[in-house]
């Protein structure tokens, strides 16, 4: 089961190339609009990562027109801000 999940994985990847952060940031940004309930949060993450995506898509093609940006480097800006930001709030929360 691992080899063929890595099998599929490994697929994807070298036809879609690495977009980093797309997994990771979505469900944080998600959780904060839908909440903690994963009957909401699995179907919202799913929806919004597409959306994520293309926007980023969007933005690394025009922000630097007519060079095209790697979309790679545009979901790491996005993401290190949005992990920052929780990063923050979470400190916040603690008390530290």
């Amino acid at each position: 089961l691992m080899a063929a999940a890595s099998l599929l994985v490994g697929a994807c990847v070298s036809v879609g190339g690495s977009i980093g952060f797309v997994g990771l940031v979505t469900p944080h940004i998600m959780r904060l609009i839908v909440g903690p309930d994963h009957k909401k949060l699995l179907p919202a993450s799913l929806f919004a990562g597409a959306i994520f995506l293309m926007l980023t898509d969007l933005i690394s093609r025009t922000i630097a027109s007519p060079r095209e940006l790697p979309i790679g480097v545009v979901t790491s800006l996005i993401g290190a801000v949005v992990f920052v930001m929780t990063f923050y709030k979470t400190r916040n929360r603690r008390g530290a």
